[in-house]
C-alpha cells in the first residue's frame, strides 16, 4: 500500500477516534445523560456550584452607563442539572425524563444588568420648562431594560431567539422597594448552535458595550 494512502487512512481513523468533548455541546440528552444531570442536581452542594461556574462569566463593572453584571449560557444538560438543583422532596429521575422527553432542547442565555450611581433608579430632570428650574428627580421606569439589545452570534450569523424577556429586579425593604437592575432571558434551539464558539453581544442605550465568547467545546 502507498505510503499516501496509509497517511490518508490513519487521518480518517484519528478523526473517528477524536473525543466527542472536542467538539461542541451535545444539543440531545440520553436518558442516561439526563439521570446524570438528574442526580448532579440533587446533590445541591459544591460540585453542583462548580460545575453550573463554568456555563456563566462575570465581568467588571463599566465607567458609566447600566453595569452588564453576567452572562450565563446554559446547554440543555446544565438545565436539567439547574432544574433538578431547584426541586426539593418528591422530584425523581423519572419525572426529570418526563419533563425533558418531547420538547424542543434549548439553550438560554441570561443577562443580568445592575443600575450604577451613572445610571441609577433616579433620573435628574428640571423641575420647570425654564432654564435654571431646579433639578428635580423622577424614578426610572422597570421597563428600561427594553433599551438594553442582546444577541447572540454563531459564525459571523446573528441568531433569532425562540423567547425572549426580561423583568425589573428590586431589593425590598420596610420603606418600599428600590429598583436594582434587571434579567434578560433568551432562549434558543440548541441545534442553531452549531460552532464551536457562539458570543453574547449586549449593548446599552448608554455605556459600553460587552462581548462576551463561550467556548461550546467546554460545555456538556
Amino acid at each position: 500500500m502507498p505510503n499516501s494512502c496509509r497517511r490518508l487512512i490513519a487521518l480518517l481513523l484519528a478523526t473517528l477516534l477524536v473525543s466527542p468533548e472536542l467538539f461542541a455541546f451535545s444539543s440531545s440528552l440520553s436518558d442516561e445523560a439526563i439521570r446524570e444531570a438528574y442526580f448532579l442536581g440533587q446533590r445541591r452542594d459544591e460540585s453542583t456550584a462548580r460545575f453550573l461556574d463554568k456555563y456563566k462569566q462575570h465581568l467588571a463593572p463599566p465607567e458609566t452607563g447600566p453595569y452588564i453584571a453576567s452572562v450565563e449560557l446554559l446547554t440543555p444538560f446544565a438545565r436539567v442539572i439547574l432544574r433538578s438543583s431547584q426541586q426539593t422532596i418528591g422530584y425523581s429521575a423519572q419525572q426529570a425524563a418526563e419533563e425533558y422527553r418531547g420538547k424542543e432542547e434549548r439553550v438560554a442565555i441570561t443577562v443580568e444588568v445592575l443600575l450604577t450611581e451613572s445610571y441609577g433608579p433616579l433620573i435628574a430632570q428640571p423641575s420647570g420648562p425654564h432654564s435654571g428650574s431646579p433639578v428635580g428627580y423622577a424614578f426610572r421606569s422597570p421597563e428600561f431594560w427594553r433599551d438594553v439589545q442582546a444577541q447572540v452570534i454563531v459564525e459571523d450569523r446573528i441568531l433569532k431567539p425562540a423567547h425572549f424577556s426580561g423583568e425589573p429586579n428590586y431589593l425590598c425593604g420596610e420603606h418600599g422597594c428600590t429598583l436594582t437592575g434587571a434579567t434578560l432571558k433568551l432562549e434558543f434551539p440548541a441545534g442553531a448552535l452549531t460552532s464551536d464558539t457562539a458570543t453574547v453581544q449586549v449593548t446599552p442605550l448608554t455605556g459600553p458595550e460587552v462581548f462576551v465568547d463561550f467556548d461550546l467545546t467546554a460545555l456538556r
